[in-house]
């Protein structure tokens, strides 16, 4: 067979574009609504946080996960905690975010490589290579406890967190002034979330690769 596999490949990267667009699409949409909803994005975040520390003390007291990687990761979580003092706000040169970043990949790493080496220890007491593990968590529950415990708060950290936090929410043009004296002030400050700012930045980055090899937008091909 040579064009089967060449269809594969080319559904494969169709696909991939598919999923990298509706990525960006999802955290363009959580972006708006952070911006809309600041207060209750806050406590959401602050009681996902308290919320992943409890269960974290639960998998280390009735399920026996090591002491000191469950003490890591409140420990993280706390530091996490911490970026919610000017919530949405934040420097991106502020040493409680950069310990952020760094406990992030320390956690992945440290919980990845526990993982492993108890799957090699669970199959190495087998007898049959047909026989599975019995106290081994499956692919389904290491999946779920990274997504819980280990992203998803970073994740939602990253969102939620405002890349211009050198906008004041009061600096507004004066179409912006004009809108939020009609609409009883419901207009939102001229701020923009991380993962907004990322995703405008590439879509810029893209279009203006594309004027750069000659491509232009239909509107502009009237002009």
């Amino acid at each position: 067979m040579w064009i089967l596999p060449l269809v594969g490949y080319l559904g494969s990267v169709v696909g991939f574009c598919f999923l990298t667009l509706a990525i960006a699409s999802g955290l363009y949409y959580l972006s708006e609504l952070v911006e809309e909803h600041t207060v209750i994005a806050k406590r959401f975040l602050t009681r996902l946080i308290y919320s992943t520390i409890v269960l974290q003390i639960l998998l280390c007291t009735v399920d026996r996960f090591p002491l000191f990687l469950t003490v890591l990761s409140i420990l993280s979580h706390v530091v996490y905690l911490g970026n919610m003092r000017r919530f949405p706000f934040v420097k991106l040169t502020d040493p409680l975010f950069l310990t952020s970043c760094v406990l992030v990949l320390i956690n992945h790493y440290l919980w990845f490589r526990h993982f492993s080496h108890e799957q090699e220890r669970s199959y190495q007491n087998i007898s049959s290579y047909y026989d599975t593990p019995s106290n081994h968590p499956s692919f389904t529950e290491i999946a779920s406890y990274f997504g819980l415990c280990v992203w998803l708060v970073p994740f939602a950290l990253f969102v939620s967190l405002s890349a211009s936090d050198n906008v004041l929410p009061t600096m507004t043009d004066n179409s912006d002034v004009s809108g939020a004296s009609g609409l009883g002030g419901s207009r939102r400050s001229g701020r923009q979330g991380m993962a907004k700012a990322l995703v405008d930045s590439l879509v810029a980055g893209v279009a203006n690769a594309g004027a750069g090899l000659g491509w232009k937008r239909p509107d502009d091909r009237l002009d």
